[in-house]
């Protein structure tokens, strides 16, 4: 039987629904297969992997980490499993990882590509091994790679009409149920295809800032910012929007460093 079918998984990831759905597609795929762990930032993947690699057969790894891109792993531990990235990012980055042997997943991940990407690994004359060589390369091509790259601009659609909306010319995005939208510094309301959680990974989080469950802004869109009850913050838009835009109590520090530039 394929060691693929049985084996031992490390997920890191720092949105906890994205490596709940990698376990559950995991499971769909094989039932012998046992996700031992669940970490979800630079520091406590490096800590696991220094005292558990042994343990581990397979690594599936988000690039970007609450605390930074998880390529800085590579550089405080010397990983010798195989690792499957999983990334939001543009392919300018791509084709180094696939030079090296590794795979990758774009999100939002589907059980389509993650089986496409088990059987890859199946189909490999020495499955599931890595050497320390492979590692060293993919951290050097990692300093060699360019800056990453955030989307600048969406496509939107206008009745029979197709339009792309720069990120200047946005002033937040927002979800209402399962939908999100896109609104404009002059009012125009558009759906588009992403969530919340998707939006986060590919937009400048020195531009943008996830204010709560339900909104992202652009900063020039803050007109002003209001000591709000409970220790919260009201933000007025520099557009005229009927709901109240209030920076969660949990995020009120953080936004205060973003909002002052230390982000």
């Amino acid at each position: 039987m394929s060691t693929i079918l049985n084996m031992k998984v490390l997920i890191v990831e720092d949105e906890t629904p994205a490596a709940e759905k990698l376990e559950r597609y995991l499971q769909k795929y094989s039932t012998g297969i046992t996700v031992i762990e669940k970490t979800g930032s630079i520091e406590e993947t490096s800590s696991w992997l220094k005292a558990h690699q042994a343990e581990v057969d397979l690594i599936f790894m988000d690039i970007q980490l609450k605390d930074g891109l998880s390529f800085q792993i590579f550089q405080e531990v010397k990983v010798v499993k195989p690792v499957i990235f999983i990334t939001a990012y543009n392919e300018f980055a791509l084709d180094a990882f696939k030079v090296n042997g590794i795979d990758y997943l774009l999100k939002p991940v589907t059980f389509t590509d993650l089986s496409a990407s088990l059987k890859k690994l199946e189909s490999l004359s020495e499955q599931l091994r890595w050497s320390d060589a492979k590692a060293e390369k993919v951290v050097s091509t990692f300093t060699e790679t360019p800056a990453v790259s955030y989307k600048n601009r969406f496509m939107v659609k206008l009745g029979d009409h197709i339009r792309s909306i720069t990120s200047d010319q946005i002033s937040f995005f927002f979800a209402d149920g399962r939908d999100v939208y896109l609104i404009t510094h002059q009012q125009r309301k558009f759906i588009i295809d992403y969530t919340l959680e998707n939006l986060d990974e590919v937009l400048d989080p020195k531009i943008f800032y996830r204010v709560n469950r339900s909104y992202i802004l652009n900063i020039s869109a803050i007109q002003d910012v209001i000591v709000y009850s409970n220790s919260r913050l009201k933000i007025t838009s520099n557009i005229k929007w009927e709901d109240e835009i209030i920076v969660s109590r949990e995020k009120v520090s953080e936004f205060k460093e973003w909002f002052d530039g230390v982000h």
